[in-house]
């Protein structure tokens, strides 16, 4: 972060990151609950789950009234960076908490069905995103390329373990029709997850914007091969 002749300048700007890093954590934090409620079929604690999405949407909220004030004091053009950066990571951290929120929400309609193995599954893909929350708000707080370019290249991970999943329950359905319900509820759940990478590497790319600005990315790898996935 640049200094300013202003200390109150710069002690906003610490303020908006540390906000951002905290409603990050809040949101990772949700997802972690989220798949520990699917694993021990917590109804309970699922409610409590979709409840706190909104305090994580009441600090985006915080975030975005602290974003105008820092515009209004006439910022030069790193500030500017660093404002725009911080409004699109703050609206993919809002995002990932409504996904893990979604999560809970299925995990009650998913406890309606008989128990299925392929919780394992879900919760495996489930810890990647973590992880790469929690890595890519690191890198965003050090102001680190170098991590943000590995967590972006870490979302095919994801995809992968994605793309196996969806084939597999596909497969589980269509040997026992009596797991079509419980698998469909899986397979939304999984994809939630799977936006989750997407939004993380949408973090790493605007840590990407604030230290470089408009130089290019390389393409980045894609293997979410769900559209044009065929059972085995």
């Amino acid at each position: 972060m640049t200094d300013h002749i202003v200390k109150s300048y710069d002690d906003e700007q610490r303020r908006l990151l540390n906000e951002t890093l905290r409603m990050g954590e809040m949101a990772a934090s949700q997802l972690e609950a989220a798949l520990d409620v699917v694993q021990r079929r917590d109804d309970k604690a699922a409610e409590r789950i979709i409840a706190n999405d909104e305090a994580i949407d009441a600090l985006e909220q915080e975030i975005s009234h602290d974003v105008m004030k820092l515009a209004l004091r006439g910022p030069m053009a790193r500030d500017l960076r660093q404002i725009l950066a911080a409004i699109r990571i703050a609206a993919d951290i809002e995002r990932i908490g409504d996904y893990a929120a979604n999560v809970a929400k299925r995990s009650l309609a998913l406890n309606l069905s008989p128990a299925l193995p392929h919780i394992a599954g879900l919760h495996a893909i489930g810890t990647l995103a973590v992880k790469q929350v929690r890595d890519v708000l690191a890198a965003y707080r050090d102001g680190d390329i170098e991590a943000a370019k590995r967590v972006r290249a870490s979302d095919i991970d994801i995809d992968s373990a994605y793309t196996s999943l969806f084939r597999e329950l596909l497969t589980y359905m269509m040997e026992d029709a009596r797991s079509i319900t419980g698998c469909t509820h899986l397979l939304f759940m999984a994809k939630n997850i799977e936006r989750i990478g997407d939004h993380a590497t949408n973090i790493a790319e605007n840590i990407w914007f604030l230290e470089k600005g408009d130089e290019q990315l390389p393409p980045r790898e894609k293997r979410d091969g769900t559209n044009t996935a065929s059972t085995p």
